[in-house]
C-alpha cells in the first residue's frame, strides 16, 4: 500500500468517525428534547436509530483493523488509528446515553407533567459542543485545545448538581414524585457521563500529536 493510498483510507476513516460523531450529537440533543415533550412515539424512534449508531463503531473497528494489518502504519498513523478504534467506542456510548433518555421518556409515561428542567438542554448543549471541538481537534491534531476542552466539564458537573438539588427539594415537596425525580436524575447523570465521554476523546487526541497518554481531568 502506498502512502497516498494510506493517506486516503486514513481521511475516510476520519470523514467516517466525523459523520458518526454528528449523529450521535444530535442524538443526544433530540433525546433531551424528547424528554422534556415526553414524546413516546419520538423516544421509540430514537431509541431504534441506536442500532445504526453500534453499526458504525462496528464497521469504523473493522476498516482500521483492515488497514493496520495491510500496512503496518508507524508513529502518529499508527496512533490516529488506534485513537480512532478509542473514540468510535466513546461515541458509540454517548449515543447509548441518548438512547438511555430515550428511555426514561418512555418509563415516565407522560403521566405527570415534568418540571421546567433549564439544566438538560443546557448540559446537553455544552456536552455537544465540548464534543464536535474534541473531534475537530483530534482532525486538525490540535494537542492544546484538546487539552483545554476538558476544563468546561465543570460547567457540566454544576449543572448536574443543580438538577439533582432541584429533584431534592421536589420530593421533599411531594414524596409522590420519587419516581420522576429518579427518571429525571437518570437523565441527567446520562448527560454528565456524555461530557466524561469527550475528556477520553481529548485524550487521544493528544495521544495522536505527542504519543503520551495523559489524564485530561478538570480542575
Amino acid at each position: 500500500m502506498t502512502r497516498t493510498t494510506l493517506d486516503r483510507e486514513l481521511q475516510r476513516l476520519q470523514d467516517e468517525m466525523s459523520l458518526m460523531g454528528s449523529i450521535v450529537s444530535r442524538a443526544l440533543g433530540e433525546s433531551v428534547e424528547v424528554l422534556r415533550a415526553q414524546d413516546g412515539a419520538a423516544a421509540e424512534r430514537l431509541m431504534s436509530a441506536d442500532d445504526a449508531i453500534d453499526q458504525q463503531r462496528y464497521a469504523i473497528e473493522s476498516d482500521v483493523l483492515i488497514l493496520i494489518a495491510r500496512h503496518q502504519p508507524m508513529a502518529t498513523d499508527l496512533r490516529a488509528l488506534a485513537a480512532i478504534l478509542e473514540i468510535v467506542g466513546d461515541l458509540e456510548r454517548i449515543g447509548d446515553y441518548a438512547k438511555g433518555i430515550a428511555k426514561v421518556t418512555l418509563m415516565m409515561g407522560g403521566a405527570v407533567p415534568l418540571p421546567p428542567l433549564p439544566e438538560l438542554p443546557l448540559m446537553a448543549a455544552k456536552a455537544r459542543s465540548m464534543l464536535s471541538r474534541a473531534l475537530e481537534a483530534f482532525l486538525r491534531q490540535d494537542a492544546e485545545a484538546a487539552r483545554a476542552i476538558p476544563q468546561e466539564d465543570d460547567e457540566v458537573d454544576a449543572l448536574y448538581n443543580q438538577v439533582n438539588a432541584a429533584m431534592i427539594e421536589m420530593i421533599i415537596a411531594d414524596p409522590s414524585r420519587m419516581d420522576q425525580s429518579n427518571y429525571i436524575t437518570w437523565a441527567a447523570h446520562n448527560l454528565e457521563r456524555a461530557a466524561d465521554r469527550v475528556t477520553n476523546i481529548c485524550e487521544r487526541a493528544v495521544f495522536t500529536v505527542t504519543g503520551d497518554m495523559q489524564e485530561l481531568d478538570a480542575s
